[in-house]
């Protein structure tokens, strides 16, 4: 994503804006996660590994946040994600 919202906000209704900017947060964080790793990866300092590592992990807990409050506005998405973790369970054991 990189500092690019992936869909035009214009077109989202006004009762799902907050959904979708928790979503866009998501994906942000996301895309932090994967780039904070990556660099990490390619580092050759241990004290920029760690930090790099260190701050993947608190967007993982952004992640989270925005998960929380997610779920809290939509009742489908919390279904779904229980779902999906039921059949993860049911297909690994």
């Amino acid at each position: 994503m990189l500092s690019q919202i992936p869909v035009s906000l214009s077109k989202v209704s006004k009762k799902d804006m907050d959904k979708e900017v928790l979503r866009l947060g998501m994906i942000a964080e996301l895309d932090a996660i994967n780039l904070y790793e990556q660099l990490a990866a390619m580092a050759g300092s241990s004290d920029i590994k760690k930090v790099l590592l260190d701050i993947s992990r608190e967007e993982k807990t952004h992640v989270g946040e925005f998960q929380a409050l997610l779920l809290r506005l939509d009742k489908e998405q919390e279904r779904e994600l229980a779902e999906g973790k039921k059949e993860v369970e049911e297909i690994t054991g």
